[in-house]
């Protein structure tokens, strides 16, 4: 069986970190279908090549001349091929592409070019088949990714290679015009890549060594997670955590192939494997990560007998449906109910909460604004006893106030919500109680 392989921005900035990934490649005979970004930074102040492309394609549409404002791209471009010693020329490309963006071709053709120009480059410095996503990756006319045209021409155009590049981040619409996924997609490229190939494995190499149980940002040097699930990799993801595009897990789950984090810079460290059922370990951690969130409003409802009135939470969802604003959580009492929004939703629908008040007639309604969401995850958190009481009590040590508990059906997560100020200091603690004490 083979392997894909996904190589982030990071890992091909430059010449000498495409020659680290052709190593990496050639290292593995099964490492056969390989799916790029493009060129991240080089170093801090450096520019991604993706905002160079928006940036260049908007200037162009101000009225300015598009061959000089393309040169800093095409240069980028130009000296990863002079580095390598290719004899390859990009340069009937870049006049394409100048032309279209002339023509107004639209800002994500302009971003996917990054990914195609270093994918041409890649496959010729490797000796692979170059493979335009837009010729096997589908959108339908409205926007909405095609899964079963693309698995289905995908494995058609892939079974005739025994090795190929595939740029990630984008596809085409039925008329031919390139659609892009949002930003980290080429994550999500990769896994729809592995799918229709029926991959061993799907390895995402980036510049860290796997998945980290806390934002680095927070917590100094925190433990890296040797397994993870898929639904575990879900919830953080979703509440902050950004190693993988949370939506790249769904193609390979439905065929249960796993997914490697790899280090492009250290491929000798075994990086995180996400899996769909983690292996038992003795004496394990209770805890598998923690994220959050900042940003969210609470809508506050009290009325008596609110438990017993058929369908109260049916009507406002219907408000939020009506005004097209989705919900995060609704914790509920008897006579109590709780609407975790997005603050800046709410800020767009000035009119909700009244809305509210007319077709639910609360005896209160108030919104609490500055509130952050901390997830606490891990799959073994359900066969252990006292983990919420871990948690509360590490906040209440740190004197932090407890505004929100909510807790998933599938015993996987607790969420609290506390003031924005403590959020930092929340997720300190909470990592200080669960790993550190239980080294």
């Amino acid at each position: 069986m083979a392997k894909v392989v996904k190589f982030g921005g990071s890992s091909l900035a430059d010449a000498n970190q495409f020659r680290k990934v052709a190593e990496i490649i050639r290292s593995d005979k099964k490492r056969r279908y390989v799916v790029p970004s493009a060129p991240g930074k080089r170093f801090s102040d450096d520019i991604k090549v993706t905002d160079m492309l928006y940036n260049c394609y908007d200037r162009v549409g101000e009225g300015k001349n598009a061959t000089a404002e393309f040169l800093p791209i095409a240069e980028r471009f130009d000296g990863i091929i002079s580095d390598l010693g290719l004899t390859l020329s990009l340069d009937a490309e870049y006049e394409k592409i100048i032309e279209n963006f002339k023509k107004r071709a639209g800002r994500d053709y302009a971003a996917s070019r990054g990914e195609y120009l270093n994918s041409i480059i890649l496959a010729n410095y490797l000796g692979f088949q170059f493979v335009d996503a837009a010729k096997c990756i589908f959108f339908t006319a409205d926007g909405e990714f095609d899964a079963d045209l693309t698995d289905a021409c995908l494995s058609a155009v892939l079974s005739g290679y025994s090795e190929a590049v595939v740029p990630g981040f984008y596809g085409a619409k039925p008329d031919g015009t390139i659609q892009t996924f949002s930003r980290g997609g080429s994550d999500f490229t990769g896994s729809v890549v592995a799918k229709a190939i029926n991959a061993e494995i799907y390895e995402n190499w980036t510049d860290v060594s796997g998945f980290l149980a806390a934002d680095p940002r927070i917590v100094d040097d925190p433990e890296i997670i040797d397994y993870i699930t898929y639904k575990e990799l879900r919830e953080l993801s979703y509440m902050g955590a950004s190693v993988l595009h949370q939506d790249a897990i769904f193609p390979v789950r439905a065929a249960n192939i796993p997914i490697n984090i790899r280090n492009t810079n250290v491929p000798s460290d075994p990086g995180t494997m996400i899996v769909p059922e983690a292996p038992d370990k003795e004496g394990g951690r209770v805890i598998t990560g923690i994220a959050g969130k900042k940003h969210f409003s609470v809508i506050s409802i009290e009325k008596d007998e609110m438990n017993s009135e058929i369908g109260f939470l049916r009507r406002i969802l219907t408000v939020l449906d009506h005004e097209g604003m989705s919900f995060e959580h609704i914790p509920t009492g008897i006579d109590t109910m709780s609407l975790v929004v997005s603050t800046e939703e709410l800020e767009k629908h000035p009119g909700t909460v009244e809305y509210i008040k007319e077709i639910t007639h609360p005896n209160h309604i108030e919104v609490i604004n500055n509130l952050a969401l901390v997830a606490v995850v891990g799959r073994s958190m359900k066969e252990k006893r006292g983990t919420a009481t871990r948690i509360f009590a590490a906040l209440s040590h740190a004197n932090i106030n407890i505004k929100m508990i909510d807790q998933g059906s599938s015993e996987l997560n607790i969420i609290v919500g506390i003031d924005e100020a403590d959020f930092e200091k929340a997720i300190k603690v909470i990592y200080d109680m669960f790993m550190l004490s239980e080294i």
